[in-house]
């Protein structure tokens, strides 16, 4: 009875730490909360996995080496607390780890998505050392699974070609930083939108319909893609215009750039500083072509900044008197021509096979 007493003291004494330890851990984790920086978070959760069960552990170690216990058995028991132990410091270096690389690559990208490839392998890379601790520590010796390993590895290589290949190619592709989380990409093959997550097999992009598409790495490394958050994120746009022969040139380029300069500084997702940008280019058929450059913040802006440019600058047109003409086509017949706007020449063509034949 007296042993069993000496043995509890430190069993009670390791639990009390652990409930004291994890309530110092909460207190640090309210703190860390509110810092900018997100790895003291994850810092402090490790410390709450690791600190409260090496408290216990510790605890469970001094009652048996108090306790008169046989030698095989205070061995093993030393090893079971031993490997407990390791698991716990296992399993918390691999969620610190791998938090702290999913910190570096949201902090790098700059959005809320992150790039999950780089935290797999890590968590994955820190379990299986810690595995082989656990069984050098058992007194297993692990040379020869390595080399299993190392043939097997072979032989699962030759057989997972290509979900290898999507994992180097995710690798290569973040690597390079040709795309990241919360970039707009465009594929030559069509598919476009917002990179929501690069794993180990696959790219997840997010359409302009909430619609998810899945890419393989692979795939992706080999289409040809343009990225429209890169160099920048800002990026200009061109809407084509046309008014009628007998406009005033001028005039149509000062009212054009009053409403993009009203667009510019009303619309949000518009660039303010932006300098209005009139370009004429076309003699067309029917009309003066001219191109309008307008400022975009963002990839997905441009939609609703053409919207109410187009808005504004059909109201000012029509205020001005500047007419923007429909397309017209002049049609020959036996005895002159006449002009029939463009949209109607499908409707009226059975009446000029008619007019030929009179």
């Amino acid at each position: 009875m007296d042993d069993l007493v000496v043995a509890g003291i430190p069993v009670v004494a390791g639990l009390v730490a652990a409930f004291l330890l994890r309530m110092v851990l909460k207190w640090l984790g309210k703190h860390a909360d509110r810092t900018k920086w997100t790895g003291d978070d994850v810092i402090v959760a490790a410390l709450r996995t690791v600190v409260p069960w090496g408290a216990i552990v510790g605890g469970i170690a001094i009652a048996a080496a108090a306790l008169p216990l046989r030698s095989g058995f205070q061995r093993n028991t030393n090893n079971v607390l031993t490997v407990v132990m390791i698991f716990v410091v296992t399993v918390a270096a691999a969620r610190l780890v791998a938090g702290l690389v999913r910190t570096v690559t949201q902090s790098r990208s700059g959005v809320a998505g992150s790039a999950t490839i780089f935290v797999n392998i890590t968590r994955v890379l820190v379990l299986a050392i810690g595995f082989l601790v656990v069984l050098q520590t058992l007194g297993i010796s692990i040379a020869p699974l390595l080399t299993a390993l190392g043939v097997g590895g072979l032989a699962v290589a030759l057989a997972l070609q290509d979900t290898l290949a999507n994992l180097f190619a995710g690798i290569h592709i973040l690597a390079s930083k040709t795309v990241q989380p919360g970039d707009y990409i465009r594929l030559s093959s069509g598919e476009e939108g917002y990179v929501e997550d690069i794993n180990w097999r696959q790219t997840t992009v997010r359409a302009l319909s909430n619609n998810l598409v899945v890419i393989p790495n692979g795939e992706l490394a080999k289409s040809n893609m343009t990225n429209f958050m890169r160099p920048e994120q800002q990026l200009t746009i061109l809407v084509q215009v046309g008014v009628a022969y007998d406009s005033d040139l001028e005039q149509v380029e000062r009212v054009t750039c009053e409403v993009v300069t009203e667009v510019m500084t009303r619309v949000e997702g518009a660039v303010p500083e932006h300098e209005p940008l009139v370009r004429f280019h076309t003699f067309g058929d029917s009309r003066i072509g001219f191109t309008v450059i307008l400022g975009v913040g963002e990839f997905s802006d441009q939609f609703r900044i053409k919207h109410e440019f187009i808005k504004q600058l059909h109201k000012r047109y029509r205020q001005e008197g500047i007419r923007i003409p429909a397309p017209t086509r002049t049609v020959a017949l036996q005895q002159g021509s006449v002009t029939i706007p463009q949209q109607r020449v499908a409707e009226e063509a059975g009446e000029v096979t008619a007019a030929r034949l009179d």
